[in-house]
């Protein structure tokens, strides 16, 4: 089944009672709202995902609360907590934030706890089987670049985390909505009319965002991994052009992969090593881009080529 499959007002009341479990990638959540407006937004972008039933049997990886302040703060600057078995200290949002409180405090549990991987942050995109891993800083356009790719076809993996098992090297999906910010929102709903994307959140820390629901053949394919191909560190430059793909060593591709681990030097010799593999298996390449499409194009001749030499 899949959180679809129920109707808002049901998924709400699972929500506001003993939570509402469901599936992503190998990860299964025990959600826990009373929030109306979360509860809207969650269930339009997430429906897609598995919906478990509380007897599933199993036993949850993640059990997060989103509730609202209590006493006097309710009626003045009301505001959101986010509680992972318990408080964070993560610093609550405004109340009307509900929605990106959870996207970056799921970022933060996943980020602490599955160290049974390697984690980049970085977005991913699959051709059938083959990976593309773009790692950058904030700001270089990553999710952007991420969310034209997965408009032209390709299978989100994710928007966050380069989820890599060790004893394999293979990067596990963990498919969930991407995250556009400031004009990123504009350009993507220009790019891709099509796309489910949530409601705007103002004056967030990192700006305006919204998000992006996954397509649900990414969703559906959450459980299929994929073989990393290719490394492409992508910096947003206005003043180009046409986009330009510049050859990156692999020594230097270690060290950009490395740099956007969370958990590297957490896992020590068997970071470095998932880590130094991960770059020999790749072709590593910067890419310079402007122009979406181009820049889609470029990547699917990158791809396509690869695929003919094979």
């Amino acid at each position: 089944m899949r959180i679809c499959d129920l109707t808002l007002v049901q998924a709400s009341a699972r929500l506001a009672g003993d939570g509402l479990y469901w599936g992503v990638g190998p990860f299964i959540v025990r959600l826990k709202s009373r929030l109306p407006d979360f509860n809207h937004t969650f269930y339009r972008l997430y429906a897609h995902h598995r919906l478990l039933e509380p007897d599933f049997g199993g036993v949850s990886d993640f059990h997060i609360d989103l509730h609202p302040s209590r006493g006097m703060r309710r009626f003045w600057h009301p505001q959101v907590f986010f509680a992972l078995d318990g408080p964070t200290g993560l610093a609550p949002f405004p109340l009307d934030h509900a929605v990106p409180l959870f996207e970056w405090g799921f970022n933060y549990a996943i980020a602490r706890r599955a160290n049974q991987y390697l984690l980049l942050h970085a977005a991913v995109v699959a051709r059938g089987d083959r990976a593309m891993v773009l790692p950058a800083l904030p700001g270089s356009g990553k999710s952007t670049l991420c969310a034209a790719l997965v408009a032209r076809g390709w299978r989100l993996l994710s928007d966050e985390f380069a989820a890599i098992r060790p004893a394999t090297g293979l990067i596990h999906p963990i498919p969930r909505p991407i995250a556009l910010k400031n004009a990123s929102i504009a350009i993507i709903r220009a790019f891709h009319p099509e796309a489910i994307i949530g409601p705007t959140f103002p004056k967030t820390r990192k700006g305006n965002v919204a998000h992006m629901q996954p397509p649900a053949a990414s969703v559906q394919a959450e459980e299929e991994p994929a073989r990393p191909v290719w490394v492409v560190s992508p910096k947003y430059q206005p003043d180009l052009k046409r986009p330009v793909l510049d050859p990156m060593s692999q020594d230097h591709g270690f060290m950009r992969l490395a740099g956007h681990s969370f958990n590297y030097e957490l896992l020590g010799a068997r970071g470095f090593a998932t880590a130094t593999a991960l770059a020999r298996a790749c072709r590593c390449f910067e890419l310079g881009f402007a122009d979406l499409e181009a820049a889609v194009a470029l990547l699917d001749g990158l791809a396509a080529a690869d695929a003919g030499a094979a």
